[in-house]
């Protein structure tokens, strides 16, 4: 199989989706590989290490594009790219469908097959490629949220841990899953008030297990969340429905009941955002304000940390990238079913039921023989 990395052109996007490594066992399985020209520079891999591991090196993303029968990204296509997607060519990404009506319309129209790194499930019942991004979003949004509590940021004026005699700060995180214990953990480090709200029973007693003594659980519904809310300095959205859009657990009239110059970090804004009045914005300008409450809503968080979290991926997307090369979709979705799973369009059809009832479509059953 021909193998294309293209570089990530999304705002401020330093991760690559394949290692030189990677590059490496694809061309002693007998396959090529084509990189583009700088795609890895922003994680410190250089096109001399990917040349020295046997890949091509192509000087335009059309070139990669045009050659190759399965393009590894990291970020979903965007427009720029939507006109160099083929029928067939199998596409392997972060796609975030049912967050963007737009892409998901032109993408299906390209007859591209789109595998999802954010559905796929592992042999365990998890999704592998959507955790160690998770993983790196959750601690860097109490990273984050740090800096925008400062008070030249728009914010409150508090530090996380706080002093002697002064009050930590109050941290709320929605949803108890990968995101969630992971900002909690580095919240519990700065010696914060931590709360965590979901609605798994179950994840909120393991939670109270492994969390120190300073993070709390609670039941996630309307009555808490609004109690919460008018504590919080910090507030974290981690929730998760996979492959469809995130609930909205805060609505624009809650930002009333909250203290002004307080921070949100909505890290399921590529699923549309747990907030009302979450829209998306980008490293370069990551906050805004509403409500007097600083919004941030990054969708590429892990982008900004590109060398970590392109390792962290590429660890758990390599050996799925390296089935489908070997077997080719069919093959591979037949060794693998979790990866059936990650087919979220074939043939110009939706394959996903979360993402066909978003936007009232017909979702069809992926049918390798079509």
């Amino acid at each position: 199989m021909i193998i294309g990395v293209p570089s990530e052109i999304k705002q401020d996007e330093y991760r690559v989706s394949l290692l030189p490594v990677g590059v490496e066992e694809l061309v002693r399985d007998g396959h090529r590989v084509l990189v583009q020209k700088g795609a890895g520079v922003g994680s410190g891999i250089h096109d001399d290490d990917y040349r020295a591991a046997g890949a091509e090196i192509v000087d335009t993303a059309e070139t990669v594009f045009a050659e190759a029968e399965m393009i590894i990204k990291v970020k979903e296509p965007l427009k720029a790219e939507w006109p160099l997607l083929r029928p067939k060519q199998i596409l392997f990404t972060y796609f975030h469908f049912a967050a963007d009506e737009e892409l998901t319309r032109n993408v299906l129209e390209t007859g591209a097959t789109a595998v999802a790194y954010e559905t796929l499930r592992g042999r365990n019942g998890g999704l592998p490629c959507l955790t160690p991004m998770s993983e790196v979003a959750g601690r860097m949004s109490i990273q984050e949220g740090a800096k925008y509590l400062e008070r030249p940021q728009e914010g409150r004026g508090i530090l996380l841990g706080g002093v002697p005699g002064v009050s930590p700060a109050h941290i709320v995180i929605f949803g108890g899953g990968v995101v969630g214990k992971n900002a909690a953990r580095i919240a519990a480090g700065f010696q914060a008030d931590v709360i965590i709200l979901d609605i798994n029973v179950d994840r909120l007693r393991y939670l109270e297990d492994i969390m120190p003594p300073n993070v709390t659980t609670l039941y996630s519904d309307r009555h808490n969340i609004r109690e919460q809310l008018t504590l919080a300095d910090l507030v974290i959205g981690g929730v998760l429905i996979p492959g469809a859009k995130a609930p909205k657990l805060v609505r624009v009239e809650d930002l009333q009941i909250m203290k002004p110059g307080a921070v949100v970090i909505d890290v399921c804004v590529d699923q549309g955002g747990c907030f009302e009045t979450t829209r998306p914005t980008t490293h370069s300008e990551p906050t805004y304000v509403e409500g007097e409450i600083v919004h941030y809503a990054v969708t590429n968080m892990p982008g900004a940390v590109g060398r970590t979290s392109t390792y962290a991926l590429c660890n758990v997307t390599f050996p799925y990238a390296r089935l489908l090369a070997k077997h080719g979709l069919a093959g591979a979705c037949d060794f693998d079913e979790g990866l059936r799973e990650a087919v979220n369009m074939f043939g110009g059809k939706i394959t996903n039921q979360a993402v066909a009832e978003t936007f009232g479509m017909t979702c069809s059953e992926y049918n390798p023989g079509a």
